[in-house]
């Protein structure tokens, strides 16, 4: 499950990520309203607490990022748009 904290010290970030369209993204992500319905890279449970979150996330320019996400509606649009060397990492801890 992918517990997301987000950071404004780039040094705490765990990933860099920018928001961009849709077409541009590596990942879809849909933010879900509780910890239990987080599931996989893509459905994204944001927590205030850093010790509970399996990734740490800095939100920067689409130049400096590893990783490009776009926000969508529906968890059913929800996943990897490409092969990319962080699938697995968001959900499971690391980078």
């Amino acid at each position: 499950m992918a517990r997301i904290y987000q950071t404004n010290n780039m040094g705490e970030a765990d990933v860099r990520v920018a928001i961009v369209q849709r077409g541009s993204a590596d990942l879809l992500v849909h933010r879900v309203a509780s910890f239990g319905l987080a599931h996989g890279d893509a459905l994204w449970f944001i927590t205030r607490e850093r010790q509970s979150a399996t990734a740490g996330m800095y939100f920067t320019s689409p130049g400096f990022a590893q990783l490009a996400i776009c926000f969508v509606d529906h968890a059913s649009e929800a996943g990897w748009t490409r092969p990319h060397r962080l699938k697995g990492c968001l959900s499971h801890g690391g980078s």
